[in-house]
């Protein structure tokens, strides 16, 4: 009998291409989200898939939630640093407040396992490959609370992974198009022009499809070799320069790139040789694939108003519905 999974924030962008893969394989899986962005899974049908509009911050619904779970994916937070630093309060509030409402639901429901996403910037300003083992050194609360989510597990008896993922990139149902390789792609697909902002920093970057793999990898995998582990999760190390020259290839179009200066200082580069050694995982979809996955999607008509459209961008929807 396959196991049921609980999914918090399983309506978010990473959520909405891994539930479907996971309902495919023949999982049972509860999302648990505030479904700011609307139904994501309202073409499935699907008698293992249930759905709960509910927030992380309300323990008792959340314990609920949890009942007769296997596995919880923890992947509900305000996410990455400009979102956290629209409401430094509500981020504190979901990201760190809440966790202990996740370690609560974990202990009173006897679940088996927790795969925690963390985030790849928990390392701060770096030189050279980051591998799990260099110092974690955040630069804004987001990376901070992160970091001290990570602290609590280690202090925990729970059987544990920590997943440090890259700045993921492509098409998914519930899209983000604030992420560097998609920013960029849709402005050079709208505008035929890509503002190329702090050119010289590097970022780490993992296809969705890759993401989703990780995710799947980790909850079959035997306890011997993930737990109390922490994973990287990253494919490709590039400049944001190079990522803007990448999507000007790949689409092959006259689009003009107008490089500008940035404060940002944020710049580092993932080593993900652990998790190719202790899963044997082999990353298979590259920026490349991810760029065309957005480029199909604008062709298709999947995408509406990108660049303004609320249900794209973070802050954008955080905004309108004044999420307290």
């Amino acid at each position: 009998m396959k196991k049921t999974i609980l999914i918090t924030g399983g309506a978010g962008y990473v959520g909405s291409a891994l539930v479907p893969k996971l309902l495919n394989k023949g999982y049972k899986v509860i999302v648990y989200d505030l479904y700011l962005y609307g139904s994501v899974f309202g073409d499935i049908n699907n008698p293992n898939l249930v759905e709960i509009n509910g927030d992380i911050r309300d323990k008792k619904k959340l314990i609920k939630a949890g009942e007769g779970v296997d596995q919880l994916i923890h992947l509900a937070c305000i996410s990455n640093d400009p979102s956290f630093e629209l409401n430094p309060a509500l981020g504190k509030s979901i990201n760190y407040d809440a966790f202990f409402n996740i370690v609560d639901a974990i202990k009173k429901n006897n679940i088996k396992r927790l795969i925690f996403a963390s985030s790849a910037s928990s390392y701060g300003i770096k030189d050279g490959d980051v591998t799990e083992e260099a110092p974690q050194t955040p630069i804004t609360d987001y990376a901070l609370y992160k970091v001290e989510c990570e602290k609590i597990l280690r202090n925990s008896d729970l059987n544990y992974t920590v997943v440090r993922p890259a700045t993921v990139c492509g098409y998914a149902a519930r899209l983000r198009l604030d992420l560097v390789v998609n920013i960029l792609t849709s402005h050079a697909l709208i505008n035929k022009k890509i503002k190329v902002i702090g050119g010289s920093l590097l970022r780490p970057n993992i296809n969705i499809k890759d993401m989703v793999r990780i995710y799947e990898a980790l909850m079959e995998a035997p306890d011997n070799l993930i737990s109390g582990e922490v994973f990287n999760a990253s494919y490709q190390n590039m400049a944001i320069k190079e990522i803007a020259q990448r999507v000007k290839k790949v689409l092959d179009g006259d689009i003009v790139l107008e490089e500008v200066p940035t404060d940002d200082i944020r710049s580092y580069q993932l080593n993900s040789e652990k998790i190719k050694k202790v899963l044997n995982f082999e990353f298979k979809y590259d920026i490349d694939e991810a760029i065309k996955s957005i480029k199909n999607a604008f062709d298709s008509g999947l995408i509406i108003n990108g660049l303004d459209n609320p249900l794209y961008h973070n802050i954008k929807m955080m905004r309108m519905v004044n999420l307290q």
